[in-house]
């Protein structure tokens, strides 16, 4: 997640690299111009509205919590998008910026798209940890709750892909792509034109029956579905996202600086943490989750029973100290299968050094951050130094 860095431009779960990656994606059958044609010709209207009804009961019983449909004009979100870039607020994440159009112009992105299926499948684990509780422990590390369990993209794909082959089913030959947080695809403003939600002013995706603890995937499609209305905003004049985020990363209302924002210093950002930002760091390890945490809509949201998505290793309340503990085999072993891995030994270490300069001072943390430091590369050894110094200031 997980944060969102503009009205229209990234997801709520995680800061991933949108490169067009043919692991991420499922092509099997790429729209065309040729296909729409021939569905079109093939199919009455009336057709194409049974189906969409039909591919909306397929999706809930494949375990999704919300299907809408959205055509593909996206040039509102693309104006957000180009304004969002000029100015700078996208840091080093210079993959979004590449593309050109491709991001806010379906068609280009795959030839011969229509329709895009947008899909909300809720995340928020059972029986995880509070976790107001885990971030007022200063010793116990604070993960984002997307986090927890398994990576999110493998649940979804797979879900997406049946749902496809359903519609394969039902019609015979069309053409379409699978996405899940994994190409150039404006997932949100997509998610938005089908009905599924609007956007707040954190800029995460709110829906009035969920809150915003879900995840969105997208199927690109060359067949004319009857498309959804677009939800208006139910924010009013609620400011306590922009109130309680902890760098003041939400500059404006719909718009984040991610250069400010904790999921982008702890899970984008390869290089050293600015000092400004560390004590407003906490306890915080991976990614950011207080704009959601204080949104009155999530009172609304839901549990997922999805088992995939329980915390692995005590995750949701475990303490600093053994994270820090962790040799790159223990972390490549434990992080297997999960989102966390993709930052890496070097940045986990960084992250968990300025959290422990953060903590309550003890002789154990004193001792493993100066343990530490003896094996540590330069990056980390900053932020060790800077804890240390924090938990053992010198003396004027």
């Amino acid at each position: 997640m997980i944060i969102t860095l503009d009205h229209y431009v990234l997801n709520h779960y995680a800061l991933d690299h949108y490169a067009l990656n043919p692991y991420d994606s499922i092509a099997n059958n790429p729209p065309t111009e040729i296909n729409q044609a021939m569905h079109e010709n093939q199919h009455s209207t009336e057709f194409f509205a049974t189906l969409t009804h039909k591919i909306k009961n397929w999706g809930l019983s494949l375990g999704f919590q919300g299907v809408g449909i959205s055509d593909i004009d996206l040039q509102e979100a693309e104006g957000y998008l180009n304004t969002w870039l000029k100015e700078n607020n996208h840091g080093s994440m210079s993959y979004m910026a590449k593309h050109g159009l491709k991001r806010t112009r379906p068609d280009l992105l795959e030839p011969g798209t229509l329709r895009i299926i947008s899909v909300r499948f809720d995340y928020f684990p059972e029986n995880t940890t509070d976790p107001w509780k885990i971030l007022h422990n200063h010793n116990n590390a604070y993960i984002s709750r997307y986090s927890l369990g398994r990576d999110y993209h493998k649940v979804l794909r797979k879900r997406l892909k049946k749902l496809a082959d359903k519609i394969h089913e039902e019609m015979g030959e069309f053409g379409y792509r699978v996405f899940v947080d994994s190409a150039p695809v404006m997932e949100k403003a997509i998610a938005e034109k089908s009905g599924l939600g609007w956007i707040g002013k954190h800029s995460n995706l709110l829906s009035r029956d969920a809150g915003s603890w879900f995840f969105l995937g997208e199927i690109y499609v060359d067949i004319p579905l009857k498309v959804d209305e677009a939800l208006e905003s139910h924010c009013g004049s609620c400011t306590a996202c922009i109130d309680d985020c902890p760098t003041k990363a939400i500059v404006a209302p719909y718009r984040v600086d991610a250069r400010r924002c904790i999921s982008y210093l702890t899970i984008e950002n390869k290089n050293e943490i600015p000092i400004e930002f560390r004590k407003a760091m906490g306890n915080r390890i991976y990614g950011c989750d207080d704009c959601q945490l204080v949104c009155p809509w999530n009172k609304f949201s839901q549990n997922t029973t999805e088992t995939d998505f329980t915390a692995r290793h005590s995750l949701d309340n475990i303490s600093l100290l053994e994270l820090f503990n962790w040799n790159e085999e223990i972390f490549l072993k434990n992080t297997e299968g999960s989102a966390i891995r993709r930052i890496g030994y070097q940045s986990w270490l960084r992250n968990i050094a300025v959290a422990l300069g953060n903590a309550e001072k003890s002789e154990k943390i004193t001792e493993a951050l100066e343990q530490k430091r003896k094996e540590a590369n330069d990056m980390v050894k900053e932020h060790i130094d800077w804890a240390l110094n924090e938990l053992n200031p010198p003396l004027e």
